[in-house]
């Protein structure tokens, strides 16, 4: 597949995205080819760990490829979103829950699917270009592919900021928040690769790691704690407004652009998951909204709006002040017989 490299090097099993002019988005067939690869490796004792990285300097990988989510979504299909999410999913668990290693090297963007891929492995590593992030309120979704796991155990309320404002972190914030480990000078990447095949230990990283810049939201952490407390949105956007800081105006015109129902949304799924979810819980509760969006949600507007038209100017179903409480339940409600339970079809 020219959208992937799959193979065997040394001591390590091999994933490569190769997208780059796509900024290595992930598309269906890429998740597929994935997922057979992590089956046929996991009791292969000849090989001690999986590197995963993607070809560029712009991006490991900016999300999924959706724009067929959209063409068969409009045309009345929800059939193939819901597969394709289904699967996606599943592909998250096992990466998360993976018997050997996965070292993961984020450059660039690293945004939705590319989370789900890269921020869920056991090692995970961040260089100077590394931009994480979940925008997904923007196209009128919700943080998916686990993300809403990482978020609700991201200290204070930075999960609720960041899930809400689609902020970008980069390496510092990054490991802060708990979306990476480690921090690895790019020009390094090289060597640190060729010493992961050739031995098969993951313990070299450690010796290749720097201290990591500094971290912006740490630093306003007592602030964002403060005015994204709570699940009320429009107590959230008040506060924002009475603050006046960079940090709350900056946060206020990046909401002004998101997703009402989205945004509330969120708030309430990072309330639903509590300090012993784990990531299929979070998956499960995604999954909920995964299977409704393209019906009961903004996820086509915001498409159009970001993808296919590109007029920036998405017409939401609600203001932020007049989300009704009971659109955040139907889209959170149980599946019932369609509950998403991690298992090949």
């Amino acid at each position: 597949m020219s959208d992937i490299q799959i193979r065997t090097e040394g001591r390590a099993d091999r994933i490569t995205l190769t997208r780059p002019k796509a900024l290595n988005a992930l598309t269906y067939a890429m998740c597929t080819a994935i997922e057979e690869a992590l089956d046929r490796w996991r009791n292969d004792d000849s090989v001690a760990l999986v590197l995963l990285d993607a070809e560029g300097d712009k991006a490991f990988c900016a999300g999924g490829d959706i724009a067929e989510m959209y063409r068969t979504g409009t045309a009345g299909d929800y059939d193939y979103a819901r597969r394709f999410w289904r699967d996606e999913y599943r592909l998250n668990a096992k990466l998360a829950d993976y018997p050997k290693p996965i070292v993961a090297f984020l450059q660039g963007f690293t945004m939705g699917g590319g989370v789900g891929l890269g921020g869920h492995v056991s090692h995970r590593i961040t260089g100077e270009s590394s931009q994480i992030a979940m925008p997904e309120c923007g196209i009128g979704f919700v943080p998916d592919v686990g993300g809403t796991y990482r978020l609700a155990r991201a200290p204070g309320r930075l999960g609720a900021y960041l899930g809400l404002t689609a902020a970008r972190m980069g390496p510092g914030d990054a490991i802060h928040a708990g979306f990476a480990d480690s921090f690895v000078p790019e020009a390094r990447w090289p060597d640190l690769k060729a010493g992961l095949v050739r031995s098969g230990d993951p313990d070299a990283i450690a010796a290749q790691s720097d201290t990591p810049p500094d971290s912006p939201l740490a630093a306003a952490q007592p602030k964002i704690d403060a005015d994204f407390a709570g699940t009320d949105l429009p107590a959230i956007l008040d506060r924002l407004k009475a603050s006046g800081t960079p940090l709350a105006q900056q946060a206020l015109k990046a909401m002004g652009r998101n997703a009402p129902l989205s945004m509330a949304t969120t708030l309430r799924m990072l309330d639903c998951l509590g300090p012993d979810a784990t990531i299929r819980d979070a998956l499960e509760l995604e999954y909920r909204v995964s299977h409704r969006i393209m019906e009961q949600g903004d996820f086509p507007e915001g498409i159009r709006a970001a993808i296919i038209d590109k007029d920036r100017s998405p017409r939401w179903r609600h203001g932020a002040d007049s989300v009704p409480a009971g659109a955040v339940e139907a889209l959170l409600a149980p599946l019932g017989p369609d509950t998403l339970t991690l298992e090949e079809d």
